[in-house]
């Protein structure tokens, strides 16, 4: 795939196999989100199993508002990493330190407007969500300890995301470790009281994991100290702290876009399951855990995007455009190697791995018909992701991300509609590879008719 992008790297200039470097991004982003969803997952055993199905509810009534919050510090995390990559290829660690601590300060003030407004809001917010009387007092409580406690997971997001911009994936995995492994242990403690711990009951939950947040990041700056990281909290670092305006409107034009792109999906998903809905509670059960597969499967995909992204950047700001073209072929073959495995295996033992979410045999018959009209198409997601992924990295981000959400709202959503009526639950789910597909063409014509033609420069 030749790149009309000719910047000529210097002379003897030597850089690992691209598809090393993928690697090297790859498989600990990948242990991170599996790492996060097992979190989710014991949390949820918890709260199901020690306090029944009315607190499992309450701690979930409130993720629409949390999720919200946390796709904008997605979408502000990334884009920094990608001013970071670029600054780190054009070995600039004073303009690195510059960036993170921007976009620092304002994830810490952002998270103390949300700390002060969730601690009075709470209860309004979630009875305008239409959260259930019945649980509405323990959906309060759970919901004000993680938005009190805000300011510390929105710094968690932004310096993990911020780490990667410089070629850093281990430090991120270490301290994801740290706060899974604290928050897992002190859960149920909190929540029944144990070891003359106060006994909380639904907050628990929350209240180990902000617990858990805040050991990992006061581990991570000690770490980073140490090894003398380029975004270590020393007196460098700390001068720069601050709102840097021009810097900051940067990071916006890249990040606000992606974090719009994460909320569409999310409302899509509310779309689809309305409809699933209406099939009844044996066809909701079924996507469930559908999804539940479906998230495992996607992981490879998300974060080969993402190392496009970040290596795009890098090179970019290295001087080495001409590799571009490079990396998106080397991220499309390892989507196609790695998520194509992982779809394989999916249909190969679709059926054993539904039965641990789901005991009667009809629902898993339904769940199977299901995961097998669309598993395949994630593969083709994959790939539209990358090319968004490396159009990000030089700063291009509200055509893909248009072209992503008409995919989704003007395709996905209106083809489920339609498809229901004829096919009922299995049309619902056939729009995800039409949606996909949609979405891989028009990235793709505009990588190669726009895109490509177009001059990259630093940002």
């Amino acid at each position: 795939m030749a790149h009309p992008h000719t910047t000529t790297p210097a002379p003897g200039a030597q850089t690992p196999p691209l598809w090393k470097a993928y690697l090297a991004f790859l498989v600990p982003m990948v242990i991170s989100n599996i790492l996060q969803a097992v979190s989710g997952t014991v949390n949820n055993i918890y709260l199901g199993q020690m306090l029944g199905v009315q607190a499992l509810a309450a701690g979930t009534a409130s993720f629409p508002l949390i999720f919200m919050l946390i796709s904008f510090m997605i979408g502000l995390g990334m884009g920094a990493s990608v001013l970071i990559g670029q600054a780190w290829g054009a070995k600039e660690p004073e303009r690195v330190r510059e960036i993170a601590a921007t976009t620092l300060t304002v994830g810490a003030i952002a998270g103390l407007v949300v700390a002060v407004c969730g601690g009075i809001w709470t209860e309004d917010v979630l009875r305008a969500l239409g959260t259930p009387q019945d649980i509405l007092a323990d959906a309060v409580t759970n919901a004000r300890v993680t938005l009190v406690t805000s300011p510390v997971l929105f710094v968690f997001l932004l310096i993990t995301s911020m780490q990667r911009g410089v070629g850093d994936t281990k430090t991120p995995l270490k301290t994801l470790i740290i706060s899974t492994a604290v928050g897992l242990v002190l859960a149920p403690a909190l929540i029944k009281g144990w070891l003359g711990l106060p006994q909380l009951g639904v907050a628990g939950s929350a209240t180990a994991s902000a617990i858990g947040l805040f050991v990992a990041l006061a581990w991570t700056a000690r770490y980073m100290r140490h090894t003398r990281h380029p975004m270590a909290p020393d007196a460098a670092f700390r001068k720069h702290l601050g709102i840097n305006k021009p810097v900051l409107a940067k990071v916006v034009r890249i990040g606000l876009p992606t974090a719009v792109t994460v909320l569409t999906m999310a409302l899509s998903e509310l779309s689809v399951l309305f409809l699933v809905n209406g099939f009844g509670s044996h066809a909701t059960a079924a996507y469930g855990a559908v999804n539940q597969i479906i998230s495992y499967v996607q992981f490879p995909a998300l974060s080969i995007s993402i190392s496009a992204s970040i290596l795009g950047a890098q090179a970019i700001g290295a001087g080495r455009t001409h590799m571009l073209g490079q990396i998106a072929k080397t991220g499309i073959v390892l989507n196609l190697v790695f998520t194509g495995a992982l779809v394989v295996a999916g249909y190969a033992l679709s059926r054993p791995i539904l039965g641990l979410f789901i005991a009667d045999s009809t629902v898993v018959d339904t769940a199977q018909s299901l995961l097998h009209i669309m598993l395949w198409s994630i593969v083709i997601m994959g790939m539209s992701t990358v090319l968004s992924g490396l159009m990000r990295a030089s700063g291009t981000v509200v055509v893909p991300t248009a072209l992503s959400v008409l995919a989704i709202i003007g395709v996905q959503v209106p083809v489920a509609w339609l498809l229901s009526q004829r096919y009922g639950l299995d049309g619902v789910w056939a729009a995800y590879p039409v949606a996909f597909v949609a979405m891989l063409a028009m990235q793709t014509t505009y990588y190669r008719m726009v895109w490509r033609k177009k001059p990259i420069k630093r940002l």
